[in-house]
Order: C-alpha cells, then structure tokens, then sequence
C-alpha cells in the first residue's frame, strides 16, 4: 500500500502510519525509494502496447542522441527554451534568436523535449516508473486515451515549466513531466495496490 505520511510533532509520529516515515526520512535524508513492481495484474487490455512503445522510442531517441556525441546545441532544438518559446508563443515558428543547431517551430519542443534525456540514470529512471506503473494506467484508459493522456501530460509540464520560468534560456528535456502525470493517475486509480521497492 502507498502511503504517505506527514510528520505531526516532534516525535515523528503520525496516526494511521504503519511505519515511521518522517524518522527515517530525518536520518537518511539522502534514501531514495525504487519502484520495482506491483501487485496488480492488468483486467481490460491483454498487453501494454503503448506503455512498451514509449519506452522503446525513449530509447531509440537516447541512442541517437548520444551515438554521435551531438552538440548541446542539437539537443536544445528539441527542447522547451521557455525565453525561445515566449518570443514566437504557440503559433509561430522557430525563435529568430536562438542557439539551436535545427530550425524547429517551438510549439513542436514541447512534444519533442519528452524523449530527450541528458544522461542514462535521467532515462532510467523516467522509464523505471512508466514501466512500473503505466501498465494499469493504460490498462483503466484503453491504448489510446493513454497515449493521449501521456503526451498532454508532457505538454501540460512543458508549459508550466515556461510560465513559471518565463525568461530562462535553459533547456528542458526528459519524460519527467508526462511520467509523473502517469503516477498521479495510478495514484488515483489504485490508492490501495501494493508497490515493491528498493530503497537506495
């Protein structure tokens, strides 16, 4: 069972936990928790297609982006700039200022940015969690109402990521946002599943 627990006095205490989170949270303030499985057996698809499929195209955008040793400035064309984005908004086409090695309108970044990654644990990661817990998303939704959901997810993050930054010219890649919409949505769904992990 997920649970998550505030600290309410000094003592680390909480009613209703079954275990003293805030203490081990005060003495190993550097854990990090692992999701390996869950106990919950998809009931309305036979397979996870698109889950499967969006962590082979994170892959296979990973290889090609590190397989030549490309440029940062090539990554960064793909990516949400949110001062590059606010120069030209959602109608436009490439910002006329910019760093970027490829000419793409910014609109398109806030797809692309999603199966970027700027190293392998930041790819791992991403794809641990949507492998962990997309299955019984797209298993509530059906194949295609998930991708839908996955990619407005991405979109949703990537936007709010520039609004609140809205002059950084800094580069934003990775699945993180669209991933973590993945987990609330499981949250929601299956606030009572049983989920294995590995604390680091």
């Amino acid at each position: 069972r997920l649970m998550f627990c505030g600290c309410r006095d000094k003592t680390g205490k909480t009613p209703g936990c079954t275990t003293n989170y805030c203490s081990l949270l005060r003495g190993q303030r550097d854990t990090v928790f692992v999701p390996l499985g869950d106990d919950n057996p998809l009931k309305s698809i036979r397979f996870q297609y698109v889950t499967i499929g969006l962590i082979i195209a994170n892959v296979i955008v990973f290889l090609f982006e590190t397989a030549g040793a490309p440029a940062s400035a090539f990554v960064s064309s793909f990516a949400v700039v949110p001062q590059e984005l606010f120069q030209v908004y959602l109608l436009g086409g490439p910002a006329p200022i910019s760093g970027d090695a490829i000419a793409i309108p910014e609109r398109v970044t806030l797809f692309s940015y999603m199966f970027f990654h700027g190293d392998v644990m930041h790819l791992a990661g991403n794809m641990l969690f949507l492998w962990v817990f997309g299955d019984n998303v797209e298993d509530a939704m059906g194949h295609i109402r998930f991708f839908v959901f996955y990619i407005i997810c991405g979109i949703m993050a990537g936007l709010t990521h520039a609004f609140i930054l809205p002059d950084s010219q800094d580069a934003l890649i990775g699945a993180s946002g669209a991933v973590s919409g993945v987990i609330a949505a499981y949250l929601m769904l299956h606030p009572n599943v049983s989920v294995w992990v590995l604390a680091l």
